[in-house]
């Protein structure tokens, strides 16, 4: 394994590959710091970039806007009191009013070192927890794979902001989305006797439609309350005052540590994401200090909890990627599009058949924390103007960008009108309160389930088969726990709301 790590460095040390992590963490901390941009709309944006490159150049861009993405958020965070990420809102509570106290240099070199350590510990747990659950998981045959991709949609569904059964159906659309088309026996299905179907859809546009569609459609919704609302513009004078921050990590060490845990941790689980990890590592936070009341008015700890836990969600949340072939999250399951798209299967196997590619992903990270580290301290007075990009400018040309990549995949026109046509359906979803994540991962998993069960089935044509090997029936009941739990919960927030309105 040192061996294939060191020919990986030497692969990512090039400068054409460093060029490109380069590219890719200056890009995600721009689109980080504009305010309802997000991580994952940075990595749609760059996916098809992708397409001509060779693997390791491809996942070294995706892991730069990956890195740069999650630590931009803290730019607008600070500067505006707006998050410019999902993952970063609870670095507004501190850094925000530190900020306002005077300090935004200090709140921003807090947040960005806090950043960086986060994103080292990470992936120190992912290079040790990942080839270990790779090896366990080598055992895993067709029925243990299907139930571990059941389980992993129910937990997602089950942790949609508390719509679980909304949850549930949009797994199921997406499940559906993946069986228009040829089978696995080339016999076609749910084409309608149209022959631009027979293919059926290419997960990018489909991708792209759903989320960064709709996110453009509700930030244009969102553009006649901002323009009521009275923010302050950042300061272009900002100067990091880089003793004072080197002294504030120094005191925070327990409290990086165990939020870069927390982040690690809550990465890997299905469906959780930098947004969960943000909320309670803070609340652990607040909850060990000797200052508990301090929170919320500008203290170093809140910054350090909040930017160390949504960047140590990067390494946590590959480990399921690289060692089960389960995304976590959207941006991993992109970043699983593009090993795929390179006739790359994530799994168990692939610590072996590609342990440079696998070493390549430890080193872009590691090189991309570093170059983070080094932009966002260098270069901070200039990211701080990025956050007042108006949306009016912003959406028409990611709209262009999205349209071009989908085109660009096959140059077929066929994929723009997918991404409009899912575009308008995921738009229609996210009014309806349907979680759009679920029906997402419900695509990239799709194909992978029903290869699994009809692989299943051709060795044992028993259905009770799934249910009587120990680990497939335990993954099994894990899901309708899942199901049962989030449903209990659903009710106990429901009565409560009720209780609250009637009294």
């Amino acid at each position: 394994m040192a061996d294939s790590f060191l020919q990986a460095l030497l692969a990512v040390s090039t400068p054409g590959v460093l060029i490109l992590i380069i590219i890719g963490v200056l890009f995600g901390i721009i689109g980080g710091s504009i305010p309802g941009f997000t991580v994952t709309m940075a990595i749609l944006v760059v996916f098809p970039f992708t397409f001509a490159m060779d693997p390791i150049s491809g996942v070294a861009l995706m892991i730069g806007v990956f890195v740069g993405g999650y630590s931009g958020g803290i730019v607008s965070g600070v500067m505006l009191g707006i998050p410019g990420t999902p993952s970063s809102i609870t670095t507004v509570y501190d850094g925000y009013p530190m900020a306002q106290n005077g300090e935004p240099g200090r709140a921003l070199g807090i947040g960005m070192l806090a950043s960086f350590f986060g994103t080292l510990i990470s992936i120190a747990v992912l290079v040790f927890f990942g080839p270990l659950i790779a090896q366990m998981s080598m055992h895993f045959r067709p029925w243990e794979i299907t139930g571990l991709i059941v389980f992993a949609l129910t937990l997602v569904a089950g942790l949609s902001n508390g719509a679980m059964l909304k949850g549930l159906l949009a797994a199921l659309i997406g499940l559906f989305i993946t069986t228009v088309g040829l089978d696995r026996n080339s016999n076609l299905r749910f084409d309608f006797d149209l022959a631009f179907l027979s293919s059926g859809f290419e997960i990018l546009p489909v991708m792209i439609g759903v989320f960064a569609f709709t996110q453009l459609m509700g930030n244009i919704e969102k553009l006649k309350e901002e323009t009521h609302q009275d923010t302050q513009a950042p300061d272009a004078s900002v100067n990091i005052p880089y003793r004072h921050i080197v002294r504030d990590i120094g005191q925070q060490k327990l409290n990086t540590l165990r939020s870069s845990l927390i982040g690690s941790l809550v990465g890997a689980l299905p469906g959780t994401g930098g947004t969960v990890a943000n909320f309670i590592s803070y609340d652990q936070a607040r909850k060990f200090s000797r200052h508990p009341e301090r929170f919320g008015k500008g203290i170093p700890d809140g910054i350090v909890a909040s930017e160390a836990s949504n960047n140590a969600v990067v390494g946590g949340a590959f480990v399921p990627t690289l060692a089960l072939g389960i995304p976590g999250d959207l941006p991993m399951a992109i970043m699983m599009g593009v090993l795929i798209l390179h006739g790359i299967q994530p799994g168990p196997l692939m610590f072996e058949q590609n342990p440079i590619l696998v070493g390549a992903i430890y080193a872009s990270l590691l090189l991309g924390a570093v170059i983070m580290v080094i932009f966002q301290l260098l270069l901070v007075r200039w990211f701080a103007r990025i956050s007042q990009i108006p949306q009016q400018v912003l959406v028409p040309v990611v709209l262009m960008l999205c349209a071009v990549g989908s085109y660009a995949l096959n140059n077929n026109l066929f994929d723009i009108w997918v991404l409009f046509g899912f575009g308008i359906i995921g738009y229609l979803l996210w009014k309806a309160g349907v979680p759009l994540t679920p029906l997402i991962l419900g695509v990239v998993l799709g194909n992978n389930l029903e290869s699994q069960v009809f692989r299943a089935m051709e060795l044992d044509d028993s259905w009770l088969t799934f249910l009587t090997r120990p680990l497939s029936a335990s993954f099994f009941i894990l899901a309708a726990v899942s199901v049962v739990v989030a449903l209990i919960q659903n009710r106990k927030i429901a009565n409560k709301l009720s209780a609250t309105e009637n009294g």
